[in-house]
C-alpha cells in the first residue's frame, strides 16, 4: 500500500474479476450491435483497457477529453478533445472512471444525443450515489463507494496516484496539505 493511502477500497484482483463479469453482461447486451466505447480521459484508461480487452461484441474505440471548468456546473462542460468517429446510428457506451454528482455526464450525454446515436449507455468503475445531484444513474457499475476521495487505477489527485494498481482512499492529511 502506498504511504498516502488511508485504506485500500478495492484490490486489483477484485477489480479484474468485477470488470470481467461486467464485460460478460455488456457482451450479451451488445451482441451483434458493434458498440463504440467512448472513454472520458484521463481517468478511465486502466478501466477502459481492462474492459475493452474482455469484450467480444466487436467494439470500436474512441475518446474525449472534457473539462468542467469553473466548478462542476453542467453548463460549463467544455469539450477539450472531441471524438474522431461519427456516432450517428451507432450504439455508444461511455466509459467513465467515477460518477459522483452526475452533472458532467448528463451534459456529455446531451451533447452526444445531438449527434443522433442509436443509443447511449454509461459504464463506470466507481459510483458515488450519495454525491448525486439529480437523478442520473449509470447503466453499468463495477463498484458503489461512499463519498471518500478515491485514488488509483486511473483516479488521481493533482495528476498523482493514477498508477496505483488498486483503488484506495487518499489520506485526509495528504489532501489537506496538497490543497494549500
Amino acid at each position: 500500500m502506498h504511504k498516502d493511502v488511508q485504506r485500500v477500497l478495492v484490490d486489483n484482483r477484485t477489480i479484474k474479476q468485477k470488470v470481467r463479469k461486467l464485460a460478460n453482461v455488456i457482451n450479451k447486451d451488445y451482441k451483434h450491435k458493434k458498440p463504440i466505447l467512448i472513454g472520458i480521459l484521463k481517468g478511465c484508461l486502466p478501466f477502459y483497457n481492462e474492459l475493452f480487452l474482455q469484450l467480444t461484441c466487436d467494439p470500436t474505440m474512441d475518446f474525449m477529453i472534457v473539462s468542467s471548468y469553473a466548478g462542476v456546473r453542467a453548463q460549463n462542460v467544455k469539450i477539450v478533445a472531441d471524438l474522431r468517429q461519427n456516432i450517428a446510428k451507432r450504439h455508444v457506451v461511455i466509459v467513465e472512471d467515477i460518477v459522483d454528482t452526475g452533472k458532467t455526464l448528463e451534459r456529455i450525454i446531451a451533447i452526444l444525443k445531438l449527434r443522433k446515436p442509436a443509443s447511449i449507455k454509461v459504464v463506470c468503475l466507481l459510483d458515488k450515489p450519495n454525491c448525486r445531484i439529480g437523478n442520473f444513474k449509470p447503466d453499468y457499475t463495477c463498484f458503489k463507494i461512499d463519498p471518500v476521495f478515491a485514488i488509483g487505477y486511473g483516479l488521481d489527485y493533482n495528476e498523482r496516484y493514477r498508477n496505483l494498481p488498486y483503488i484506495g482512499e487518499l489520506k485526509k492529511l495528504i489532501y489537506a496539505k496538497m490543497s494549500k
